[in-house]
């Protein structure tokens, strides 16, 4: 049985937007369950309601839902567009705004004419490896952050 879509229509945020201080705050709950299992500890920590506001003018920050309930933060690269948080509230989990807003980060790359969708996710995160793996990402590599010899993170693509 396949699940309907979600119906919230998604908005880019502008540096303006009051709803960053929402975003900051989905982001940490979202991202709260990994606080005892990664190493080194979450960028979301740096993050700040001026750092999202920073984002929105230099990449895109997209949210569905009034409260926010979810939210994708997208960087052009040069050959690909690189999708740096992902963050579904937890109540609002399996409905399909994760896929949703791959979607449109799909949509997003295409009209910067990119074919090629990249993330970053923690060596730990067992669980985030298979939920984009459904989402048609594959791995494509490891590397450490600065001052870690082991791999921290993997690195996983959707070609377009």
């Amino acid at each position: 049985m396949s699940r309907p879509m979600p119906t919230s229509t998604p908005t880019r945020l502008n540096p303006e937007d009051p709803h960053a201080t929402e975003v900051l705050d989905l982001v940490k709950r979202s991202f709260a369950y990994m606080e005892d299992r990664i190493d080194p500890p979450s960028s979301m920590h740096r993050m700040s309601e001026q750092s999202i506001r920073n984002h929105c003018a230099t990449g895109e920050v997209w949210t569905l839902g009034t409260p926010v309930i979810a939210c994708i933060f997208l960087t052009p690269k040069p050959d690909r567009l690189y999708i740096g948080k992902l963050a579904v509230d937890d109540a609002a989990r399996g409905k399909g705004y994760a896929r949703q807003l791959t979607d449109l980060a799909e949509a997003r790359a295409r009209a910067h004419g990119l074919r090629l969708l990249e993330l970053e996710t923690r060596i730990e995160l067992h669980e985030n490896h298979a939920t984009f793996g459904r989402l048609g990402f594959t791995k494509t590599g490891e590397a450490a952050h600065e001052g870690y010899t082991r791999p921290t993170f993997i690195i996983m693509q959707k070609p377009l």
